[in-house]
């Protein structure tokens, strides 16, 4: 079992900007509006804004309300596919013979929007970004977590998006774009237990990850349960 704090936690997508709507999305599950405003990105310099595509301005506006103005922190950044659009742009230009675009390759890497984050927020900080076919939210919290041996704070974005249709059929993926940042901490904040355990097969764990994870830090539970395909399963526990 591995225990950690977490210190704060914020998580973004056009509509659910604050805790209650999350907690009111969570017990309605309603669709969210298509006209919500989208993230401006005020505290980001114009040039480099531009820079940063949909998810990765999902993860500044989930992560700078919890973070202190020039306040250094290492970052573990996890999302299962990146920015999979600009990646079949990519792959799609490779298939039609079509140059590729410079500026759309350095952006389409794993850790473009980690190393865009600490460029913005001029942070030196060391930045880990990881993916995982399954299990994305245990694995980012086990490598945050885990940094925390050589380092008081860390900071963990999780993001992901809806797959373009190609990609469907092969792999799950949520409802909509979305953010979440926490704040993990030795010493600040509620204190949470991650282990891995044989699975019990409960129906709570049928839940999609983004699920399990708001319920827990909107203490609506008090258990995670992630469900793998080898009979094991990981749980966050308050």
């Amino acid at each position: 079992m591995l225990s950690f704090k977490i210190r704060g936690w914020s998580a973004y997508t056009p509509g659910l900007e604050s805790a209650e709507s999350w907690g009111n999305w969570l017990q309605n599950k309603y669709i969210l509006p298509t006209d919500a405003p989208k993230p401006g990105l005020k505290n980001i310099p114009l040039m480099l804004r531009r820079r940063f595509t949909t998810i990765g301005k999902y993860s500044v506006e989930a992560a700078m309300p919890i973070l202190a103005e020039n306040e250094h922190i290492p970052l573990v950044f996890a999302s299962r596919h990146g920015d999979v659009e600009l990646t079949l742009s990519l792959l799609q230009s490779i298939a039609n013979n079509e140059p590729l675009s410079p500026t759309g390759f350095s952006l389409a890497v794993h850790n473009a929007i980690s190393g865009l984050f600490s460029i913005a927020r001029k942070d030196r900080s060391e930045a880990t970004a990881i993916s995982a076919t399954e299990n994305l939210i245990p694995f980012a919290l086990l490598e945050a977590a885990t940094q925390l041996q050589d380092n008081k704070q860390v900071l963990c974005i999780i993001c992901e998006s809806p797959l373009p249709d190609l990609y469907k059929p092969f792999a799950s993926s949520p409802p909509f774009p979305y953010a979440i940042a926490m704040v993990l901490s030795r010493e600040e904040g509620d204190t949470f237990h991650l282990k891995s355990a044989p699975s019990t097969g409960s129906e709570q764990g049928q839940n999609n990850e983004l699920e399990e994870l708001m319920a827990l830090l909107l203490s609506h539970r008090n258990c995670a349960r992630f469900p793998t395909t080898q009979d094991v399963e990981w749980i966050i526990q308050r």
